[in-house]
């Protein structure tokens, strides 16, 4: 008899159904080998004291965190603002990995090389930009060996919803697990005017009828990082209106 379906992430639950059954090993999915790359020559490692121009480096170590919780150990580079040295990471990173997720670069100022690099070393670009708020440079593409790449702007917010957001999603449906669908009951008005898909930071509660509620948070845009930790979902909320009232139901994407 069946006592453990497929496609589901093994728990505590499972290990102790297979352990009664004697199934010592079991066959599981392999999850992909990635590579995480950052950029900007203005970022030093979290341990440094930056200078008045210069930032801590927190992408990387954000995204490790979220795919340790899937048991993917990733390998993190920090990539120069040189074209030379940028293109010769990215060229290893395209014949090693499986995936590659970006954080920067991929925007249009002066040092973001990262679209011309891919484009060169052979990447098919899929898209360039999406009409969201945050994460509007996001960009992806796929290499010749099937090899991924993920390519988000360097704001920490955006690279935080669009992990969630697209990466995650993608991870699941690869592994076979099912894409939770989310909702909650917005909590208050919001106006945003841009034609914009916008994913607003909503802390999450559930009220006496036993809903889902998301509480709006103003935050400062997608480089204020701090509001994160006090809130646990992004609410999507559709391009095609600028107003949105309380009452409404809205899908949300949790991080927390």
């Amino acid at each position: 008899d069946v006592v453990v379906h497929a496609h589901q992430t093994i728990s505590p639950e499972i290990v102790g159904i297979a352990a009664s059954l004697g199934s010592t090993q079991i066959l599981v999915k392999k999850v992909p080998r990635v590579c995480v790359l950052t950029t900007g020559d203005e970022l030093v490692p979290p341990e440094e004291k930056p200078t008045p121009f210069q930032i801590r480096r927190s992408n990387g170590v954000t995204v490790a965190a979220v795919l340790k919780s899937y048991g993917i150990r990733p390998i993190l580079i920090h990539m120069p603002d040189l074209y030379g040295e940028m293109e010769q990471i990215l060229a290893h990173a395209l014949e090693n990995y499986d995936v590659i997720l970006l954080t920067g670069g991929v925007s249009m100022g002066k040092f973001d090389f990262v679209p011309r690099a891919l484009r060169i070393l052979g990447v098919q670009k899929k898209f360039h930009k999406v009409q969201q708020r945050p994460g509007k440079p996001f960009c992806f593409g796929t290499f010749k060996n099937n090899a991924l790449i993920f390519a988000f702007p360097g704001n920490p917010v955006s690279v935080f919803m669009c992990l969630h957001r697209y990466f995650v999603p993608w991870l699941r449906t690869s592994m076979g697990l099912p894409i939770l669908q989310y909702h909650a009951v917005l909590q208050q008005h919001i106006h945003f005017s841009p034609s914009l898909q916008y994913f607003a930071q909503v802390q999450l509660a559930t009220n006496t009828d036993g809903q889902l509620t998301a509480n709006f948070i103003e935050t400062n845009g997608s480089g204020d990082f701090s509001h994160l930790a006090e809130t646990q979902a992004f609410i999507e909320l559709p391009l095609e209106r600028s107003d949105f009232h309380p009452g409404e139901v809205f899908r949300i994407w949790p991080y927390s």
